[in-house]
């Protein structure tokens, strides 16, 4: 398999499209399309194709009604895919809260560790990414994802969030901080309030000069699209991905510096058009 330029290499992107590769049966959005190996590697090669720069692959689904996946099952899930894409080329991250998961994706051959809780979920995280791998600290409150999810209304402003985000990294080796992307974690905690989640999306460049680390941002398909659409259920995926486009546009146009999705090529067609208007 040949890997072919990254997507902000060949259109002159000054940002990063990073695409989605659930391994997972029960994702939100895809579970189960790609809990096959081969089907997962074929999504992954895709991806690239359509402007993937990176691919964030992950074993456990991180919405409400998931049920929790051990780090055994996780591995048997992504180890696989992780394997054959990076044998081909490609940059790849593992999408996990587990430190064990991170260790064995590393030696693998993982670029990026992509870590939804920033730490939260497995203190042992901090200890398990090595020098030369880039560490991704989301924002979350909780220590269990269904904690998450039970007080998850009440208002968020991106200087709690830029706060937050920086004492979790303060809590890493020097070698992750100097090197470390941070999240914002539209819809971790933040609900389907499209309110709080866009002025977090509107905030990206702030929040950024406030920890001193670049912002990827995660709109994809999340709940707060619907409510800022003004539209609770009827919207279907290619809506959906609509409206995240959309929503990259205003996160990349206020500083974010990767955006993870998981219909690249509608975006990533977008993203170059704005960025060559």
């Amino acid at each position: 398999m040949t890997v072919p330029k990254a997507g902000s290499e060949r259109s002159g992107l000054s940002f990063l499209i990073m695409g989605v590769v659930n391994v997972t049966p029960d994702s939100f959005s895809d579970g189960g399309r790609y809990l096959v190996t081969d089907a997962a590697i074929a999504h992954g090669t895709q991806l690239l194709s359509d402007g993937a720069d990176v691919l964030d692959v992950g074993g456990e689904a991180t919405n409400p009604r998931a049920e929790p996946t051990s780090a055994r099952d996780e591995l048997a899930r992504v180890l696989p895919v992780i394997e054959a894409l990076v044998g081909a080329g490609a940059n790849v991250s593992i999408d996990t809260t587990k430190a064990e998961v991170a260790r064995a994706a590393v030696a693998a051959g993982v670029r990026w560790v992509n870590d939804i809780s920033g730490g939260l979920f497995d203190l042992e995280m901090a200890a398990a990414i090595p020098e030369g791998i880039t560490y991704i600290a989301g924002h979350l409150r909780g220590r269990s994802i269904r904690e998450v999810f039970v007080d998850e209304n009440r208002p968020v402003t991106w200087q709690e969030v830029a706060t937050e985000l920086a004492d979790r990294l303060a809590g890493f080796p020097a070698h992750v901080r100097a090197t470390a992307w941070v999240d914002p974690g539209l819809g971790f905690g933040k609900g389907a309030d499209a309110t709080t989640n866009m002025e977090l999306l509107r905030h990206a460049g702030d929040l950024a000069r406030s920890v001193g680390r670049p912002v990827m941002v995660g709109p994809s398909r999340k709940r707060f699209l619907r409510r800022w659409l003004g539209d609770t259920a009827g919207l279907d995926e290619a809506a959906l991905d609509r409206a995240t486009v959309a929503a990259c546009v205003e996160g990349v146009s206020a500083g974010a510096k990767m955006v993870r999705v998981h219909n690249v090529a509608l975006l990533h067609t977008t993203l170059t058009a704005y960025n060559n208007r």
